[in-house]
């Protein structure tokens, strides 16, 4: 029968006080939680299987209260993410949802929180990749890893990694609407995904991933993620799952 496992760590780093991250695994969800193993969860391939990393904006209040608040709406809409338009409808929610918590038009302590978010929804013969904000989806393919994810954000200068970021769920005083960015993609048995926050990614070079990926199944590649990051000075929080699709 076919079936997906996902492998996640989620760790705040080594220089930030705490994990502003969120994650989603179906209908679990991880919020501004410390991990030092991974774990794994399996399930069988058939309703809409949502996996997303909310990684919740630096510098603004309220980070890891806006990643826990939508890390736990989409896990609740997962089932019904069915087609581009249904992720894109959730992923407008969201947004609304966060800006309304910051205290809408009246302000308040929390507002501008924000956040950004990627991951894919897997479905029987397709899978959904989405993201708002520079949050990443690879796909690990036999010839190398191909980014599936759009980063909203400005090129980084060379050799420095910048956190700004051109769109996100939430993040301003004022309400504004966000286009996030939807594709669907054919969906093949072995084939793994990596979804993770840009505290693995800025600090990491891509084909420092690759090889992890290429040396590593499951859980054992989410540590070695994870590993790499903290060896890379770990600035951020880390946040990482591993897809994949199989067959027993």
């Amino acid at each position: 029968m076919p079936y997906v496992a996902v492998s996640a760590i989620s760790h705040p780093g080594l220089l930030r006080e705490r994990n502003e991250d969120s994650l989603v695994v179906g209908p679990w969800t991880l919020c501004a939680t410390v991990t030092e193993n991974p774990q794994t969860l399996v399930f069988p391939l058939g309703t809409p299987l949502v996996v997303a990393v909310a990684d919740g904006l630096g510098g603004h209040p309220g980070g890891d209260v806006a990643s826990a608040l939508v890390a736990r709406r989409i896990a609740s809409l997962g089932p019904a993410l069915t087609s581009e338009v249904a992720v894109r409808d959730a992923l407008n929610a969201c947004n609304r949802a966060v800006y309304q918590a910051a205290g809408g038009d009246e302000g308040g302590d929390l507002e501008a929180m924000g956040t950004t978010i990627a991951g894919v929804v897997v479905q029987p013969d397709s899978l959904l990749v989405f993201n708002v904000g520079d949050s990443q989806v690879y796909a690990a393919h036999g010839d190398g890893l191909r980014q599936v994810s759009v980063d909203d954000s400005p090129p980084h200068p060379a050799g420095r990694s910048t956190s700004l970021v051109t769109q996100c769920l939430g993040g301003s005083p004022t309400y504004r609407a966000v286009d996030p960015h939807v594709t669907a993609v054919p969906l093949s048995p072995g084939e793994r995904y990596l979804i993770c926050s840009d505290g693995l990614t800025d600090p990491v070079p891509t084909d420092v991933l690759d090889e992890v990926l290429r040396e590593h199944d499951d859980g054992r590649a989410a540590f070695e993620l994870w590993k790499a990051a903290i060896e890379a000075g770990g600035p951020d929080n880390i946040t990482v799952a591993v897809v994949r699709v199989g067959e027993e």
